[in-house]
């Protein structure tokens, strides 16, 4: 597979450039087992550090691909290897693009069932030659969780697409994992909205400019206090790269 695995304080990231996304869904393709692909903010990645269930979910991962500019700055500092950061909405959008080249499959699980019915509409309009082998809405009882995985299951697609109203989004996957005998996983709880135009996805001059996080904060103000863990975050960098330098 051609990316290239770094270490930031004890979290993988992997390197995805442009060029090798086609090599590297057909790689993950070619696999047994869940290959999931995780979206990595500054807040997640502080989450990942600790040892919980999330922390293994990361571990466990094919792909994780860093999304915070703090993260690659920090590698950076660090002198690591420096990954790319990508958005996740263009990242999801290259896989089925590939996909859709091999005439392959994939599976829509998530969203309100107005949005998630206009989701899989324009999908299908997108990519003509992927086939959508079944969809569910999120927000269900838990009596049908198993139906649901075993749905998947049969269907085996290429590519499952989780969003909102999926109970630990992420984590979701990781723990129904063994249920599933192949096939690439991916969460982004906003991605189901964004394909109905109900949302906008970040624009990229945006992203580029590390500002994605700014929106959140014009939308709940609150998100300011998470100034602290940004201070923390800064504070561990500098303790490794000291560290780094003793050694």
């Amino acid at each position: 597979m051609s990316t290239e695995r770094i270490n930031l304080m004890g979290v993988p990231l992997d390197i995805l450039h442009e060029e090798d996304i086609d090599s590297v869904v057909t790689s993950l393709l070619q696999k047994e087992g869940v290959q999931q692909v995780v979206f990595l903010d500054l807040w997640s990645f502080l989450k990942a550090r600790r040892h919980n269930d999330f922390r293994t979910l990361v571990l466990n991962a094919s792909l994780v691909l860093p999304v915070s500019k703090s993260l690659i700055s920090a590698a950076k500092f660090l002198k690591l290897a420096v990954p790319v950061r990508r958005r996740p909405f263009d990242v999801i959008i290259n896989f089925l693009t590939v996909l859709e080249s091999h005439f392959m499959s994939v599976y829509l699980l998530g969203g309100r069932k107005e949005t998630l019915a206009i989701a899989e509409r324009n999908v299908r309009s997108t990519f003509p030659s992927l086939k959508v082998v079944g969809r569910f809405t999120g927000y269900y009882p838990k009596t049908l969780e198993r139906d649901i995985v075993t749905a998947i299951a049969k269907a085996e697609p290429k590519l499952t697409l989780v969003s909102s109203g999926i109970k630990g989004g992420a984590q979701w996957i990781n723990k129904n994992r063994e249920h599933f005998y192949s096939g690439i996983f991916v969460y982004d709880k906003d991605i189901f909205d964004i394909f109905a135009k109900t949302k906008r996805a970040v624009s990229e001059k945006t992203f580029n400019k590390g500002y994605e996080y700014l929106e959140k904060v014009f939308k709940n103000p609150f998100r300011l206090l998470n100034v602290f863990r940004f201070l923390r975050f800064k504070f561990l960098v500098l303790f490794y790269r000291l560290l780094k330098k003793n050694n």
